[in-house]
């Protein structure tokens, strides 16, 4: 008898967009620059036809990133992208029918593998002024919950957890036996990380990625960190050679060069502060908290007519938001240096206008 697995056929997924590249993307987070060219011709001349006809060999990268963290290299696993490391920690710490707890709107892949393994998606819900109640959270747990899901800073809100709050939030995920997954794909936008829980207790995970602001999401490159027993139940579940020799090149030239990142994480703020003040000198309301976005409510024409108009006239790409609470429908923009930020308040002022 033929069979399918119905949890997948009746999935709802979102295509993305092809055809991208003669376009400003400002739509999924990325570094809208990238690297710098010099360092990319620089890393692209150390590619061999060896290293692309042989299986890729882990060590060398393992031992560069746990230094790098200062950490041991038994505490990562590495994955083809975080989203990997999200997807086998479902599958290893929850099961069917089994609770995850999150906060939403957030990361649309935890929904989407709750639902793709039958699992039950418990959300949190923002409140109308666009803060996430810690209590809310906490009042979400209980002995059915499995995993509770963390994304510090979230996307696509920007809201980050404190010391103290996330020290509440663990206490009672401890308390009922819940498993915490530590999704910190955006923490070099605001500097403050939980990776001591993970290396200090069972249970408890950090996830991290080379797309954002290292620039890598082309490569697909990501991390997971946890206790030794934990990262190896992590790993059961890998394909064999799962990281891309040429992304783990790629990301040990970037933490091995002296400075790149620091300069890197300087533009982007840069050129995000630079956003924000120059929109709020136009009158625009924007909600800009942690993370490279940040959210825009357009003075004149429909958030999605803007969009649209981007796309058609100026060949930027955005993304509109419904529902943000007191924001109402508002434009998301990815941020990136002040050049492209530049090249975007233009295109709004030109097209956000009335007649």
């Amino acid at each position: 008898m033929y069979y399918i697995d119905e949890n997948i056929k009746n999935l709802e997924r979102i295509t993305y967009q092809n055809n991208r590249k003669a376009f400003l993307r400002l739509d999924l987070n990325e570094n809208p620059g990238g690297l710098p060219e010099d360092f990319v011709k620089e890393v692209t001349a150390e590619i061999t036809p060896n290293m692309v006809s042989q299986y890729p060999e882990t060590e060398p990268f393992e031992m560069c990133l746990a230094n790098f963290l200062n950490i041991k290299r038994e505490n990562i696993c590495l994955v083809n992208g975080s989203s990997e490391g999200i997807r086998h920690i479902i599958e290893a710490y929850t099961n069917v029918g089994g609770e995850i707890v999150g906060v939403t709107p957030s990361y649309a892949m935890y929904e989407v593998y709750a639902k793709m393994y039958g699992r039950v998606f418990k959300p949190v819900k923002y409140n109308e002024d666009l803060t996430v109640s810690i209590d809310n959270i906490i009042a979400s747990l209980s002995d059915n919950t499995q995993l509770l899901v963390l994304l510090n800073p979230n996307n696509p809100i920007g809201n980050a957890y404190s010391n103290e709050e996330f020290e509440r939030i663990f206490a009672a995920a401890k308390q009922h036996c819940i498993t915490v997954m530590i999704d910190e794909a955006y923490m070099y936008f605001y500097n403050n990380t939980f990776i001591k829980a993970a290396l200090e207790n069972p249970h408890v995970f950090v996830v991290r990625t080379f797309s954002k602001l290292f620039s890598l999401a082309g490569l697909r490159l990501g991390y997971v960190v946890g206790q030794p027993e934990d990262i190896k139940t992590v790993s059961h579940l890998c394909t064999p050679h799962n990281t891309n020799a040429i992304a783990m090149l790629f990301a040990q030239r970037i933490l091995e060069k002296e400075g790149l990142l620091d300069s890197i994480i300087k533009k982007q703020l840069e050129g995000k502060q630079y956003l924000i003040d120059t929109l709020k000198e136009k009158n625009y309301i924007v909600s800009a908290r942690e993370g490279n976005f940040i959210f825009v409510k357009p003075k004149h024409l429909d958030a999605d007519k803007i969009v649209s108009l981007m796309y058609e006239k100026k060949k930027i790409l955005v993304k509109s938001y419904n529902n943000l609470g007191e924001y109402g429908k508002c434009l998301r923009v990815s941020t990136g240096e002040k050049e492209y930020m530049q090249r975007f308040i233009e295109a709004l002022t030109d097209i956000d206008k009335v007649g």
